[in-house]
């Protein structure tokens, strides 16, 4: 006799061990070969070549994002969210199926490429939900819009694919889903009404002098100075300009000048990423920091400086009612102490576009794969963008797919 041993994903649906294994495979596939963001062509051939193998059509949109529609009779019509970018990162983790991949980014340089964010668990939970829904079809009813979404870590894959008619081509969700993998306990689930990510804008400023000898200043306009003078006093704009209540950060990632020491440069230039917690401080910490880079340049007789936009995230807002029903699905199929009411944190997230581009609800949330013992007294597990992020492979599978299903459910569910 065999004997079937099962996982269970949820309170009350279980799948083989098979099953488990089987994405736990997918998954150190999609580990060991990310892609850079708007490069992901390799994924999204192995996306479809998996959704093919389920009897499921997809087709392309946004060149490397993928959406395939699963429908199961009439009912209501819900969009799922999972991001498939990895990021230029050279990973430590010592996993045997650790990345070596490398790629190239738009300047020409070629970086070491790792999954440093967890957009490979993201992934193979949607393959898992998709065979699940596929076998199960006596769970749910309605249609699921998967939406397989690059270029989520430059803030270009939603606005991609939504430019490229994505609501045009498939059904029109009531709701779109997203999840993320976070450092967070094995099981534990994060979600709240509400902003659930900071809006995010980045920024390239060039700022123009005149170049001269070191030995004549008086002969230059020094950008350098001018350059440094403005990434200080963007500095005051949180501590001078903004309420205590309100958290907002303005980092100067990057600053680059010159070719020789005793040459005072024609130019400056300085990258700025900035994370705001609503529209109206967005709108007012971005008028800020041009106010103070055009009152700078002028101070030092400096043309005014050219700012480039680098990207730009939209808000990732879920919907009370939305959300709530959710959270109740969530506490039927994992218990209320699964559930913690999420910190607004400062990351980005550009989610959010895929609901709002059409004025419908979205709902978004996190879940933990790591070992409680690293949240008992020992060190914590190396969080996201780290060389060192190592979510726990099966515990990635087993609960990102049944946070993936219960959310689903919540609005597709027959019970």
């Amino acid at each position: 006799m065999t004997i079937t041993t099962t996982v269970r994903l949820t309170a009350a649906i279980d799948v083989p061990e098979s099953f488990v294994d089987e994405y736990v495979d997918v998954y150190k596939h999609l580990h060991a070969h990310p892609e850079l963001s708007g490069q992901e062509f390799e994924t999204a051939a192995y996306i479809e070549t998996r959704l093919s193998a389920l009897g499921i059509d997809s087709f392309r949109c946004g060149v490397t994002g993928v959406v395939a529609v699963l429908k199961n009779g009439d009912g209501p019509v819900v969009g799922f969210r999972a991001d498939t970018d990895g990021l230029p990162i050279a990973e430590e983790t010592g996993l045997d199926y650790s990345s070596v991949a490398t790629g190239t980014q738009r300047d020409g340089t070629t970086v070491p490429l790792m999954h440093g964010c967890g957009h490979d668990t993201h992934v193979a939970a949607a393959l898992a939900l998709a065979a699940l829904l596929v076998e199960r079809r006596e769970l749910w009813r309605g249609t699921l819009v998967l939406i397989f979404q690059p270029g989520e870590e430059t803030a270009y894959g939603a606005r991609a694919m939504v430019s490229d008619g994505l609501w045009d081509r498939a059904p029109k969700p009531e709701v779109v889903l997203a999840q993320h993998v976070l450092p967070a306990v094995k099981g534990k689930l994060l979600i709240r009404s509400g902003h659930m990510a900071t809006l995010a804008d980045s920024w390239m400023v060039t700022v123009q002098g005149r170049q001269a000898h070191g030995s004549q200043p008086e002969k230059s306009i020094d950008p350098i100075v001018a350059a440094a003078a403005m990434v200080l006093r963007l500095q005051t704009i949180v501590s001078r300009e903004l309420a205590p209540s309100t958290s907002a950060v303005i980092t100067v990632g990057t600053f680059h000048a010159g070719l020789k020491e005793n040459i005072i440069p024609a130019t400056a230039e300085f990258s700025i990423n900035v994370r705001t917690p609503n529209e109206d401080a967005r709108a007012a910490v971005l008028a800020a920091i041009r106010r103070i880079i055009s009152a700078e340049a002028a101070a030092s007789a400096a043309p005014e400086p050219t700012i480039t936009e680098i990207n730009t995230f939209p808000r990732c807002y879920n919907d009370p009612e939305a959300t709530r029903r959710v959270i109740e699905r969530f506490t039927t199929d994992f218990g209320a102490e699964a559930l913690t009411d999420a910190p607004l944190g400062m990351a980005s997230e550009d989610a959010g576009l895929l609901s709002d581009a059409i004025g419908v609800p979205g709902v978004y949330w996190a879940f933990g794969t790591f070992d409680p013992q690293f949240f008992d007294g020992g060190a914590l597990p190396a969080g996201n963008h780290s060389p060192f992020f190592a979510p726990e492979a099966r515990s990635a599978v087993v609960v990102g797919t049944g946070a993936a299903l219960s959310g689903v459910l919540a609005f597709l569910g027959r019970d």
